[in-house]
């Protein structure tokens, strides 16, 4: 795959929801090479190409992670957290967490009460949050002189290649960032009829503020927001519940009530048309992607929700298959290349 090495620095840059500022910064200065840039005072980055051509065409991956809040320390400088995201904290004890400090970064581990001091139902109930604790291995003094309240931190894993998969923390979703760059770093060079937007977007993981800012702002004629979907070949998970999409699936479109269906059939037949699988996933209400509210901003915007297949997503190992990157790579771009400038997105009353 293409800039294999862009996608790697990105998932390795610290960028937790509302500090997302040191991975915009490497997404922004790729982008710089081929487009026009700019910023939002709420962290989304904006690169534009072909502007005032046809549709203006939204394409939003968000950049930020899960992470966690330095909330209090503790007269041995041991640091209580609280969650930024949505974490099964189960995975938490015994992790490496890289912390933003006001000095630099700061390594630290995970504590939590040794198993073999813990008595009856201690050892099988669930995990919770304030029972953790960040441990940096530094005195007091120092932890107090170079970290205060509010400070975030994220894990601390080395991105892996295992065959034709990657393995990283947030995968979820700066996968989805990379794939809408590289749409419009193809874009760039082609014949495109649109100007296209490329945002990578902030705070999805709590709330997908980003994506709705930068909707209002930007008024698009479509938006496309590029996130992550459940793997279904691992065990324990219902494929008649969220639909069959096994790595080497492709590309995996969400269809329900708030996504505009014209929108939907012209992504499918896209894949058709260009031999490019796909799946489909069913969500009624809400698709859980920046998708939901770029669709009701201002006067609605059609919108649509394309995903890649992940395993393990919110862990320190999510995993991805690389084709199914460079698929939504592919299907992204013909869409938009055969889009014609007389489409109707309205929806049949």
């Amino acid at each position: 795959m293409q800039n294999l090495d862009l996608l790697k620095r990105l998932l390795e840059t610290p960028g937790p929801s509302g500090f997302e500022s040191r991975v915009a910064r490497i997404w922004a200065t790729a982008a710089s090479d081929f487009s026009s840039v700019k910023h939002d005072s709420h962290g989304n980055i904006y690169a534009t190409i072909g502007q005032d051509r046809g549709y203006k065409i939204m394409l939003c991956g968000h950049l930020d992670e899960i992470g966690l809040m330095i909330s209090s320390i503790d007269d041995h400088g041991l640091l209580r957290v609280k969650e930024l995201g949505g974490w099964d904290t189960q995975i938490l004890p015994g992790q490496r967490v890289r912390i933003l400090g006001q000095n630099g970064d700061i390594l630290s581990v995970v504590g939590r009460k040794p198993i073999h001091l813990m008595e009856g139902d201690e050892r099988s109930k669930a995990t919770k949050i304030n029972e953790l604790w960040l441990d940096t291995g530094l005195p007091t003094a120092e932890v107090k002189r170079n970290i205060r309240l509010g400070d975030v931190a994220v894990l601390e894993q080395p991105v892996l290649q295992l065959d034709d998969k990657l393995v990283s923390k947030a995968l979820d979703n700066r996968v989805g960032g990379f794939i809408v760059l590289e749409v419009l770093r193809r874009l760039s060079t082609l014949p495109c009829l649109h100007e296209v937007i490329a945002v990578a977007t902030s705070q999805e993981e709590i709330g997908a503020y980003g994506a709705r800012i930068a909707a209002n702002q930007l008024e698009p004629t479509i938006a496309i927001a590029v996130d992550m979907t459940y793997e279904t070949s691992q065990p324990g998970i219902d494929a008649t519940d969220v639909g069959e999409v096994p790595f080497g699936s492709g590309v995996n479109i969400s269809v329900g009530a708030i996504m505009n269906p014209r929108l939907n059939s012209m992504l499918l037949e896209a894949g058709q048309r260009h031999n490019i699988a796909t799946t489909v996933s069913v969500y009624p209400t809400q698709t859980g992607t920046d998708a939901d509210v770029t669709a009701v901003v201002g006067k609605g915007v059609p919108s649509a929700a394309v995903s890649v297949p992940i395993r393990y997503m919110h862990s320190p190992n999510e995993m991805v298959q690389i084709s199914d990157i460079e698929a939504c790579i592919d299907l992204l771009v013909h869409f938009i290349l055969d889009l014609s400038a007389d489409t109707d997105f309205s929806r049949s009353v």
